[in-house]
């Protein structure tokens, strides 16, 4: 006689998974975060158009960089407003990470792509060879490392506010950032300088390591423009602000470039620091601080 197993007895296939259904949302965070999201798509459907003109005399490309900073400013109002009214979620943070691999994963590996391909069949004979593949080697480097990312940060994540003053690896904004301010410098202040072009595929790959990298990274936010700051803060933001002012083009690539390279550049000196230390020995390092206090 055949034997049927129980319900009961069935090998549960998803033991670790949480079976929780979602009863209540926060309606207004919710929507600007998929806000975020069509920002990300819209980018991506502009990329597709290539180089011909759009709207208001911007390219295509040029647009889908400028959608990719309108979802910036959503992802980070979206957070906020969660945490004004105290109504942060596991469902917000899961929806949050999703459209950010849209709108910063997917959508600047793609402009990429696009912004090179159609430069090199204009210009080089590189398209199709060694370079090609290795502008598609960057960009899928990209989404993988954007992917684990925001995985590794829905993992680690914290709800309390005090734990978002730094992030562990190049955020996913910052390193979308630093692609689609390129792209857009390129195409509307200097379309003819094809330096660019071969800049891009390498500020991808090394952007992509950053992302799943452990270099500290601080949230400019929280800890440089919220709460009191000294005074040389609010003379450095009006700086920025008059070079956006001045050019906004040029203001976007060197204030992504700044924080791309500034984490990497900490992460190195304190590297050539703890070296000398080391190389420098116990009973060295006690004669160059005779109280005996280290640099720590």
């Amino acid at each position: 006689m055949r034997r049927f197993r129980s319900r009961t007895n069935r090998p549960r296939l998803f033991r670790g998974v949480r079976r929780q259904r979602v009863k209540y949302i926060t309606v207004l965070p919710s929507l600007i975060t998929l806000l975020n999201g069509v920002f990300g798509f819209t980018a991506i459907v502009f990329a597709s158009r290539g180089a011909a003109q759009g709207l208001a005399g911007f390219s295509y490309f040029a647009m889908a960089g400028y959608m990719v900073l309108l979802a910036m400013f959503a992802d980070m109002l979206d957070g906020r407003l969660a945490r004004m009214s105290q109504s942060t979620s596991s469902f917000g943070g899961q929806l949050d990470s999703l459209c950010d691999l849209v709108s910063f994963g997917i959508a600047p590996a793609f402009l990429m792509l696009k912004a090179i391909e159609v430069r090199l069949e204009l210009t080089t004979p590189l398209s199709g060879g060694l370079f090609h593949r290795f502008v598609w080697l960057a960009a899928l480097a990209y989404i993988s490392c954007a992917t684990i990312r925001l995985a590794r940060f829905n993992v680690e994540n914290e709800e309390n506010e005090s734990a978002h003053m730094s992030f562990a690896g190049l955020p996913t904004p910052g390193a979308a950032g630093a692609i689609v301010s390129l792209v857009i410098f390129h195409r509307e202040v200097m379309p003819n300088l094809d330096a660019v072009v071969f800049i891009l595929p390498f500020l991808t790959l090394g952007t992509a390591v950053l992302m799943v990298s452990r270099i500290r990274y601080p949230h400019v936010l929280n800890l440089y423009i919220r709460g009191k700051q000294p005074f040389s803060y609010l003379m450095r933001v009006l700086l920025f602000l008059g070079l956006v002012l001045w050019n906004m083009q040029v203001a976007l690539v060197l204030i992504f470039g700044i924080f791309v390279g500034s984490g990497f550049v900490r992460w190195l000196y304190s590297r050539a620091v703890r070296e000398g230390k080391r190389l420098l020995g116990p009973d060295q390092h006690l004669e160059a601080h005779p109280s005996g206090e280290s640099d720590l």
